[in-house]
């Protein structure tokens, strides 16, 4: 090999990485302990200091960790961090391919998508579905989507982060399915709490309810697989087949829910959202119709 092929070997493999929160420097780590040299750079260059001390060689502008490696990623705020980053080396992107695992709304990661490439770079949005002490592991999965040949060009790299389900052409839908994700998560969350609020004014500790509750939440991906052979194929047949539990039955829970709560002085805006999707049906016609229905009012007028 001479010495331009061994140049040209040697950027390949290397890696930046642009924001060093708990995400960047998890990233930072597991692309080390792979071999990868990986140029990093932040705002605050102290959070650099233990990847450093890793291994990982701190750029003192954004413009020379660009340059640094053929493949960029990016864990920032959002998406208006990389602009205020990399706004002042716009002549470095060309070539680069940009992976930006930054959470925002998609149409701004479709705007960011035709930014980059105005600047000749390729653009791969990304959503890591795990926290920082998981990257790296076999637990780990991130969803991609833009360029399928940056995809396929930088596969071995970006598996090592997590198994990598690419979801097609469009930047936007990476960011969608990241932030569907999370929708449940996140009111996940608020359920338990919710829960966790409602027992302990019935003397329960959360160390009593948790374990309880957590069972529940951990139950319902099965119980929805055994209600249909392929979940969601009713849905986009637009079927509702109310055989085991209707609209009305769920619906007269959640009113129970909601007056237990409002007795007990909690914060109501959740049990009511709920509790709103299921009048909204019944009010439409539907009480009998399985309680997938509500999914009409949800999606708005079409």
């Amino acid at each position: 090999m001479n010495e331009q092929q061994n140049h040209t070997t040697r950027q390949s493999s290397a890696v930046t990485v642009i924001g060093l929160g708990p995400m960047g420097q998890a990233m930072t780590r597991t692309l080390l302990t792979a071999g990868h040299p990986v140029t990093v750079w932040n705002r605050t260059a102290s959070r650099a200091d233990s990847v450093v001390t890793a291994g990982a060689r701190l750029a003192s502008t954004p413009g020379e960790a660009v340059e640094a490696s053929d493949l960029v990623i990016l864990s920032l705020t959002d998406y208006q961090a990389m602009y205020d980053v990399l706004a002042g080396a716009p002549e470095s992107l060309a070539g680069r391919t940009l992976v930006n695992l930054s959470s925002d709304t998609p149409d701004r990661t479709r705007e960011a998508a035709t930014w980059a490439a105005g600047h000749d770079a390729t653009f791969l949005t990304g959503g890591v579905m795990v926290p920082a002490p998981m990257v790296g592991t076999e637990a780990a999965y991130v969803y991609y989507s833009g360029r399928g040949e940056a995809m396929e060009r930088h596969l071995a790299t970006l598996t090592l982060l997590g198994t990598p389900k690419h979801l097609g052409e469009d930047p936007g839908l990476a960011q969608m399915m990241y932030q569907a994700q999370l929708e449940v998560f996140l009111t996940t969350l608020s359920a338990l709490m919710h829960a966790t609020a409602m027992l302990g004014t019935a003397g329960l500790s959360a160390k009593e309810a948790l374990p309880e509750l957590l069972s529940a939440a951990d139950s319902i991906g099965a119980i929805l697989r055994a209600g249909e052979e392929n979940p969601g194929a009713a849905l986009d047949a637009g079927e509702h087949p109310g055989d085991l539990s209707t609209v009305t039955m769920m619906g007269a829970t959640s009113d129970h829910i909601v007056e237990t709560s409002t007795s007990l002085g909690l914060d109501l805006a959740l049990p009511l959202a709920v509790q709103a999707h299921y009048r909204r049906a019944i009010k439409d016609g539907h009480g009998s119709d399985n309680w997938t229905r509500i999914i009409d009012s949800i999606r708005g007028p079409r």
